[in-house]
């Protein structure tokens, strides 16, 4: 099991929501052809398509950078293994609900692969719901095999790194992003996370939350089911180790972004992405800009906590 007892936590920026809707709208318009940024009622989360474990994205909303990339490249510490119960504790909200990105317990699974986590916790008197997805490279095949976390294992583990966005799952107001067509280079994460650092240069501010690619297709990638027994030292490397694939709309994204890592080395944004299609893995970037179409909801983040931060570290990997 890996060592969570060195904890770092840092507040971050969080301006109020008709603020960072201004901010938001302006910069996603460099990159959008149409841009819609509103502070709404957060929608019923447990309905379709998202089917998440708790209605909204609100109460104390934290965000976590757990390990990193340094435990996978350029060879892997198979060693660390991370429970989102404890995790939870960690981050001083028992019973939170957690999202994002992070790797599947090949300990556990068998395998090395992708985990889009969605786990409400445990807490007094209650168990943890378990709603996380994992895709795979299909033996069979070589194409995504995506299955739901629970139907095979009845744990709440994730391996070597996590960039997760925590709540109480309550309903409240949130920040809803609407983008169609894009004319810029950037991916809606980097487009948001463009936004913040350019409207506050010297702050840290983070984002969580879920959004859906409703038209269009998506460039991802998938982990192989081997680790790489050959170090991985550079992004080529990186690059050719992982398996690339188009995926098709409507998919269902997990994203955590920091507009500016305040000296934690975080990784700066980190999605992963799952669809009742049976695809799904680690996004890029649509690869359709003329007819894509976002849809998603967002809540600053209030505090950041970098849990068992690697001690020697690199930038490879982080895309």
């Amino acid at each position: 099991m890996a060592d969570i007892s060195k904890t770092e936590k840092v507040q971050l920026h969080v301006p109020d929501l008709d603020e960072l809707r201004a901010v938001l709208q302006a910069g996603l318009e460099d990159n959008f052809a149409e841009v819609e940024v509103s502070v709404v009622d957060c929608p019923d989360l447990t309905k379709d398509p998202f089917q998440f474990p708790v209605k909204g994205l609100c109460g104390k909303p934290r965000i976590t950078d757990v390990g990193g990339v340094p435990y996978l490249v350029p060879l892997v510490h198979k060693h660390k293994e991370y429970n989102m119960n404890t995790i939870s504790k960690e981050l001083e909200l028992p019973g939170a609900f957690v999202l994002g990105a992070a790797a599947a317990p090949s300990r556990i699974v068998g395998m090395n692969a992708e985990l889009v986590p969605l786990v409400l916790t445990e807490a007094e008197g209650r168990p943890a719901v378990n709603s996380s997805y994992v895709s795979s490279i299909n033996p069979a095949d070589g194409q995504c095999l995506q299955e739901k976390y629970s139907n095979k294992f009845s744990d709440c583990s994730f391996g070597l790194l996590g960039n997760l966005y925590a709540c109480e799952g309550k309903s409240g107001k949130v920040i809803e992003v609407r983008a169609k067509k894009r004319t810029g280079d950037h991916s809606l994460v980097t487009a948001l996370r463009n936004s913040l650092k350019d409207r506050y240069p010297d702050k840290s501010l983070a984002l969580g939350g879920t959004f859906v690619i409703q038209k269009g297709k998506a460039k991802i990638h998938i982990m192989p089911r081997e680790f790489s027994a050959c170090p991985l030292n550079c992004n080529d490397d990186v690059n050719s180790w992982l398996k690339h694939f188009e995926v098709s709309a409507p998919l269902i994204c997990q994203s955590v972004l920091v507009s500016r890592d305040p000296g934690l080395d975080l990784r700066v944004e980190h999605t992963h992405c799952f669809s009742h299609h049976g695809e799904g893995g680690h996004y890029y970037i649509d690869t359709t800009p003329d007819s894509v179409e976002y849809l998603g909801y967002f809540m600053p983040a209030e505090f950041v906590y970098r849990i068992d931060r690697p001690d020697e570290t690199h930038g490879v990997g982080r895309d």
